[in-house]
């Protein structure tokens, strides 16, 4: 017998770290592209599942030495392997019990509309009067708070108590009518105390211009957030209004306004993980400086016997030389793409001095 017991102790064996139900009237207002009930039009409850991103998959990022495990590990990991299983498997039993039920670990790159919710001109158009264009968008952070797993903050950042801002969300569309859980009412996640916004490295997220919605009767509100200009900070680029010279183009040749930002060790935008991980910045507002406020006030459920930041934050200089570790052995005939300095007589002494050691 499927029941909301039943479902969350399943989706916490399978790998969830907490799961939460919201009835489907709790989307009643919802714009159109954003209905759980366009995909599913029967559809009776949605199940939310909060997955925690392991603060160690920060670290390298907050040491400025190791960045490709978070968005490996912490973002791509868990939006494209782990979350789906965890939801597939959940979603075989509620289908074994006798109800259909639809896995999401992700929103779909098919989706109609944008980050910002606006449609797209000549993607899709509805196959027929009353129904969005394919493909539909579901708000995970908006289906997280519905399903009472937590609170949106200012940065638009889903916080749960356990985690803050540390964490993904999957759902579960399915017919099955199961007993919701309340919105969530606990101790205040968000107090508001900007650390988002002072430490967001683009200044994307406005500190008195507001979003406000209404949300299965609650208002819920969060600060304007320029997607354009996080889209560019994230992947740690820069942007200007002069032309940026060809050997400083932090995101390919055709990125003439777009230079390197002090929070980029990286010559070139890195490669994207998992299709959309490319998260240099490391959430330096939304998520690291949320996560440290909220840690520092004790408000949160998992604890740690050290504090987060142990140094003073670094940043990178890009006027002057690299200052590379004495030990590191460099390429031959190597130049450095900024300086022009030549690198083979270095990595000749290097190895000199490692013979004579040995």
């Amino acid at each position: 017998m499927i029941t909301s017991a039943s479902v969350k102790k399943l989706a916490k064996s399978f790998g969830a770290d907490a799961v939460g139900i919201g009835n489907i009237e709790r989307w009643n207002g919802a714009p159109t592209q954003m209905d759980p009930r366009q995909i599913m039009p029967e559809a009776k409850s949605v199940i939310g599942m909060v997955f925690r991103v392991m603060r160690g998959s920060l670290r390298g990022i907050e040491e400025g030495t190791f960045f490709s495990n978070y968005s490996a590990m912490g973002y791509g990991g868990l939006t494209y392997l782990y979350i789906p299983m965890v939801v597939m498997n959940l979603c075989k039993a509620i289908e074994d019990g006798g109800y259909e039920a639809l896995p999401m670990g992700h929103q779909s790159d098919w989706r109609a509309i944008d980050n910002e919710g606006y449609l797209g001109l000549q993607h899709s158009r509805p196959v027929a009067p009353g129904r969005a264009a394919p493909d539909v968008m579901i708000h995970l952070r908006i289906a997280a708070y519905l399903c009472g797993l937590g609170e949106i903050g200012y940065s638009k950042m889903f916080l749960s108590p356990q985690f803050g801002p540390r964490n993904r969300v999957g759902i579960i569309i399915t017919e099955a009518k199961l007993k919701p859980d309340p919105i969530y009412n606990g101790p205040k996640l968000c107090n508001r105390c900007m650390a988002c916004v002072r430490e967001c490295p683009g200044n994307a997220i406005h500190a008195r211009k507001t979003v406000k919605v209404k949300l299965a009767g609650h208002e819920v509100e969060w600060g304007e957030l320029d997607c354009k200009v996080c889209d560019i900070a994230f992947s740690g680029g820069l942007a200007t209004n002069k032309h940026v010279p060809k050997n400083e183009r932090y995101r390919g040749p055709d990125s003439d306004h777009i230079k390197r930002a002090p929070w980029t060790p990286f010559y070139q935008k890195p490669r994207n993980l998992y299709n959309s991980g490319q998260a240099v910045c490391g959430g330096r507002g939304c998520l690291r400086a949320c996560m440290i406020s909220l840690e520092k006030r004790h408000v949160l459920k998992n604890r740690f016997k050290e504090k987060f930041r142990r140094r003073k934050p670094w940043s990178v200089d890009w006027s002057t030389s690299p200052d590379y570790p004495a030990d590191a052995v460099m390429g031959k005939n190597r130049s450095d793409p900024v300086t022009g300095e030549k690198r083979g007589n270095a990595s000749k002494s290097r190895k000199s001095e490692n013979k004579e050691a040995d």
